[in-house]
């Protein structure tokens, strides 16, 4: 009798789980259709509204929100029904997956294309093999354009994180350190774009005997001091100079601000301790500022870098890439969209993603090592 009704009572507990599970999945099932009907409902919806803007918008944006968030609520419950064994993995291919799924499609497929286009002719039909490579390094504008990508490299990232170190270190503890950190960040705030437009009218010339109205900030000041007005983006070779200064403007304060959250967390202790024992000023910044510092500056320095490398947006608002101003990008852009050469502009492509890989690889080393201090 006891072994019935034991029996019979894991007979009454394994019928309710099998009732349980069945609602589970039938609860899932009614949650994916109506997912299913959110989505394509508010297709519909929009192609109904778009005559109507403000309105589409609004739906677009409530109903992109709306759907990212349902399908992640979706996908969840569907992975926290799975065993044991495999439901930490089901839940990071949840969450995960859509990323690494858009970085492939963003990311991967797009260099692997133009990898493949690389060795390809001008329309992309023909194999020409190291062709295209040859141009890349034998070409004298892409020559020139390395050599100013190099002055970039060198003076805007040195120019950066130099004024970032003094800037950080003379405003440290000082009564007007927030206003000053904020006028000196606030440029952060303006894209590459505007930055060219702000520093073009500051550049600007038109010749000589314009009306002072009619030149830029730069040669009014130069002129009101009895100088003489200058063309200053048409100078060879020192109007690259010219261009660097605009992004030392913009980054600067980007380097100001790591660099001095790396100082206000050396110890009070460490300097207290070497002024007791007779250390100056520029003794405790060059033997104990610095070298605590060192990995931070590594990193900004890395990090400006790699914009150096790839910079576009100042070059080609204000010169265009003429007057020997040309850098990598700007040419990539001018091969692929001026001259249709696909070939060209993809191996210019794959020279400068080459180029950017190693350093930043080594800026992600160097965030690891700083984290597991």
């Amino acid at each position: 009798m006891a072994g019935g009704v034991t029996l019979g009572g894991r007979s009454v507990r394994g019928a309710d789980v099998m009732v349980d599970s069945t609602k589970r999945v039938l609860s899932l099932a009614v949650l994916v259709i109506l997912t299913l009907l959110f989505l394509v409902g508010g297709f519909a919806l929009l192609k109904v509204i778009q005559e109507f803007r403000v309105l589409m918008t609004l739906s677009a944006v409530v109903w992109g929100v709306g759907s990212v968030a349902l399908l992640y609520h979706v996908m969840n419950r569907i992975a926290q029904t799975m065993p044991r064994r495999i439901r930490s993995v089901s839940v990071a291919v949840v969450f995960a997956g859509p990323a690494v799924l858009i970085l492939l499609w963003a990311l991967v497929l797009p260099t692997l294309r133009s990898l493949r286009l690389s060795f390809m002719d001008a329309t992309g039909d023909n194999f020409v093999f190291l062709d295209n490579y040859a141009f890349a390094f034998t070409n004298p504008i892409m020559l020139q354009s390395f050599r100013n990508n190099l002055l970039w490299m060198v003076f805007g990232t040195l120019f950066c994180v130099v004024l970032g170190i003094i800037i950080a270190t003379l405003v440290d503890k000082s009564r007007a350190e927030r206003l000053i950190k904020s006028l000196v960040f606030m440029p952060m705030a303006i894209s590459f774009v505007g930055a060219g437009v702000i520093w073009k009218f500051i550049y600007a010339y038109k010749g000589e005997g314009v009306n002072i109205a009619d030149i830029g900030l730069l040669n009014a000041i130069v002129t009101a001091l009895g100088g003489q007005a200058q063309a200053w983006l048409l100078v060879p070779f020192w109007n690259n100079f010219f261009l660097i200064i605009i992004m030392v403007w913009l980054q600067t304060g980007y380097s100001m601000v790591i660099i001095s959250s790396a100082i206000k967390a050396i110890p009070v202790s460490l300097n207290e301790a070497a002024r007791v024992d007779g250390a100056n000023a520029f003794q405790i910044f060059f033997n104990i500022t610095i070298p605590t510092i060192m990995p931070t500056i590594v990193t900004v320095a890395t990090t400006i870098l790699i914009f150096s490398l790839k910079l576009f947006d100042i070059v080609r608002v204000m010169t265009g890439g003429n007057y020997g101003t040309n850098v990598i990008a700007n040419e990539f852009y001018i091969r692929k969209f001026t001259h249709g050469n696909s070939g060209q502009a993809s191996a210019i492509a794959i020279v400068l993603l080459v180029v950017i890989v190693p350093v930043l690889i080594y800026n992600l080393r160097q965030f690891r090592a700083r984290r597991t201090l």
